[in-house]
């Protein structure tokens, strides 16, 4: 421990921060900051976004990272489905109108995943996208309510700022029913577009219940765009004629110009009808057989009833529906990209992140020119921005290669859904699977929080064993995790799946089921060598793993933080929760006792780091603990243990007894200073404070001080305040050494 010129306590820290230290590490936490509050700011509608599976969407916001997965990307833009089949539901022709409620779906299937192709080439009765095993990437239409027609959709559109809608036109009685989509395009990212296929679905959607297929349709892409595979030597060869032609006449083309032409000639474009050709066999055939039943009744009575009734049994409908689609494929320019070092930018205006980790590596680099103090290198790049639109649960992956650092921040709560999120205080297995009710003193979580990391786990492990150079592994890359508020509750349950499992890309978080192949969407979906990976049965892990969190709320158990704690060392390197204040989020939620539930526990999971802004100039307080390692005293984040005895030091029944016995010591019972005693017990009852009382009832004084205080604080305001941006700006600014405060110049103490 050292002081600043004030007498405040702060911790010196090496400042070495390319390596795993043994301790806290200012430098890494700093920086840490700046990312979990950058989590906050979305990528613009601009981001080519990746429209996955059950909601999980990807935003590939770096053109490297990019070109080391794919060779360019699906432009998907429906327009119209004829020819569609009436609703067949009654219940849901009451909801919705007599006409199916038509959205579409498309997926590739790359050359690699065989058990998918060989799904729909083999099985007539096949589902389509909603078959598919292997398959990442899935774009999906708006939907085309058959109670809406033209004028209907483009009011709601105009309403809502939209210039995307989608509308029915009713069948008649010669024709079936159509759906118009005036959507944005979708994309779908492809590796091997020449060995590729597409994959189209339309779907009925359903208020009540699963959606139904209408039918599908499959094309390999090369029946659509015969010269996919070489588009950029095709339009060289175009360009180039164009120049020399442009030479010839004495023009001379401006670069502008050209680029525009190289664009339009690279991209290869297809607009025409698909017939659906698939359809998954009628499970529910009880009005074909009634149906049959009557017809052949009417023929040969009894007799022609019962034929009637089987044939009807047998006999599936024929495929209905035609649909209109536009496909422009994009390539993705193969070339070297010189990459600028991504500026965190926070999510509060006025906080300048950049800014105050630049002073903090300045003021490293004075007092060892010698050392490299920064996290990352100067080829820090934002790769991918993962979202799920079902759960909102969103995070960012950062790389350096230079450093072989790879960066994972959650974004907090931002939005009603996350609110619903942090509100429950449920608790399910950790492990999906196990039986809570049969099984006693297993690993629980927080059932919002696990449902949220759960939808995107997966697609974001895979997305990180993308992110190394090519050529290297998984296991030469330091891995650092971190979040605010939920985003900080998730990086804890991140870090503990990672911990123990390493990056096990064939599931989402753990189960008792087993696992695909990790490496199986990875050698099928990307530019990555199948052969080599699938060579390593155990998933891999990275050289170290820290998790650097903030204001995070409390995620599990006693048992899960046990068994958090029994994988230090052994599966994570570093984990620390960084508390400003009095932050109430990092307090919550508390452990209670319900009729209904019993009694639902919950603790933290690593080592607290408290920061705080000093209240005055006087000296003293502390603006940097951390647990363990400033000095042995408890926790002040902790819960810690509510009953004590009414005679514990430091109560008052204890500290009276604690008199007595004293001015007793070596005395008879009529050498005793009865006027010491009694000064010393007055003494005390003038000092009297409410958690003196508590502690007569066996309460522990330091538990009720605490209560107290964290009433206060939110009586006060701070509680929340201190859980914000700004205040934890100006808090990692102080334990650093400079006075941070929003929208003005950052000056050292």
């Amino acid at each position: 421990m050292s002081s600043d010129d004030h007498g405040n306590d702060i911790v010196d820290v090496p400042c070495e921060s390319s390596s795993v230290k043994d301790g806290f590490d200012l430098t890494l936490a700093l920086w840490c900051a700046g990312l979990a509050f950058d989590a906050y700011a979305e990528p613009s509608d601009s981001s080519r976004w990746e429209k996955g599976s059950k909601g999980t969407n990807v935003a590939f916001l770096s053109n490297s990272f990019t070109r080391s997965l794919y060779s360019g990307l699906f432009e998907i833009t429906p327009l119209k489905c004829t020819d569609l089949p009436n609703e067949n539901d009654t219940a849901e022709s009451l909801l919705s109108g007599d006409g199916v409620d038509a959205y579409m779906l498309c997926a590739v299937v790359e050359g690699e995943m065989e058990d998918d192709i060989k799904y729909i080439e083999e099985d007539k009765f096949n589902k389509g996208v909603v078959g598919l095993t292997s398959s990442a990437h899935v774009g999906r239409s708006l939907t085309a309510w058959s109670n809406v027609d033209e004028k209907q959709a483009k009011a709601k559109a105009k309403k809502d700022g939209s210039d995307s809608y989608a509308y029915s036109i009713p069948s008649t009685w010669n024709r079936g029913g159509q759906a118009v989509w005036i959507n944005k395009p979708l994309y779908i990212y492809v590796s091997n577009p020449a060995r590729a296929r597409l994959v189209f679905t339309v779907m009925d959607e359903n208020l009540v219940g699963e959606d139904d297929v209408i039918g599908s349709v499959s094309k390999t892409v090369l029946s659509l765009l015969p010269n996919v595979g070489n588009a950029w030597e095709l339009a060289k060869e175009k360009l180039v004629k164009k120049a020399k032609s442009a030479v010839m006449s004495g023009e001379m083309l401006p670069d502008d110009v050209l680029q525009k032409n190289l664009a339009d000639e690279i991209a290869q474009c297809w607009e025409g009808d698909l017939k659906l050709q698939t359809k998954p066999k009628n499970e529910d055939k009880g009005g074909q057989v009634t149906a049959g039943a009557v017809a052949g009744a009417m023929i040969a009575g009894p007799v022609g009833a019962a034929a009637g009734g089987l044939i009807g049994s047998f006999y599936e409908e024929p495929v209905r529906g035609k649909l209109t689609t536009r496909v422009r494929y994009i390539p993705i320019p193969q070339v070297s990209v010189k990459r600028d070092r991504y500026q965190i930018r926070g999510g509060t205006p006025g906080v300048n992140w950049p800014e105050l980790y630049s002073k903090r590596i300045s003021k490293l680099q004075e007092r060892d020119p010698e050392v490299d103090p920064d996290v990352a290198g100067d080829d820090l790049e934002f790769c991918v921005y993962v979202n799920n639109e079902l759960t909102e649960c969103s995070c960012g992956i950062y790389r350096s290669l230079e450093k072989r650092l790879i960066a994972i921040t959650f974004r907090g709560t931002t939005v009603p859904k996350d609110l619903l999120t942090d509100a429950s205080i449920i608790q399910t297995p950790w492990v999906d699977g196990v039986d809570s009710k049969s099984e006693e003193g297993i690993p629980q979580v927080h059932v919002g929080f696990r449902s949220s990391l759960n939808s995107i786990s997966r697609r974001l492990k895979e997305l990180t064993l993308a992110a190394v150079a090519p050529g290297e592994d998984l296991s030469m890359y330091d891995v650092v995790i971190t979040g605010h508020s939920l985003g900080g509750a998730l990086a804890t349950l991140f870090t503990t799946d990672i911990a123990e499992y390493g990056f096990d890309a064939g599931r989402g978080l753990p189960q008792l089921a087993a696992s695909e192949p990790w490496w199986e969407r990875l050698a099928a979906s990307m530019k990555m060598k199948g052969a080599s990976i699938k060579n390593r049965k155990e998933p891999p892990r990275p050289k170290s793993l820290r998790l650097y969190s903030f204001g995070s709320p409390r995620v599990g158990n006693l048992e899960f933080v046990s068994l958090f704690e029994s994988l230090k060392g052994k599966g994570y390197d570093q984990a620390y929760r960084i508390v400003n204040d009095q932050d109430v989020v990092a307090r919550l939620p508390r452990t209670v006792n319900t009729l209904i539930l019993g009694s639902v526990g919950y603790d933290h999971c690593g080592a607290t780091a408290l920061i705080s802004v000093p209240k005055s100039s006087e000296g003293g307080q502390s603006v940097l603990w951390v647990e363990g390692e400033s000095d042995d005293a408890l926790c002040p984040v902790r819960d810690g243990t509510p009953l004590t005895s009414p005679l514990a030091s430091g109560g008052l029944l204890g500290d009276i007894y604690e008199s007595v016995t004293n001015a007793g010591n070596n005395q008879t019972a009529d050498s005793y200073k009865w006027s010491d005693i009694a000064q010393s017990v007055g003494g005390r009852l003038q000092n009297l404070t409410p958690s003196d009382i508590t502690s007569v009832f066996g309460i522990d004084k330091t538990y009720a001080e605490r209560e107290v205080k964290l009433i206060q604080s939110i009586t006060s305001g701070e509680a929340i305040a201190h859980h914000l941006e700004d205040e934890y700006y100006q808090g990692m600014g102080r334990a650093c050494g400079f006075v941070a405060n929003v929208g003005k110049e950052i000056v050292e103490v």
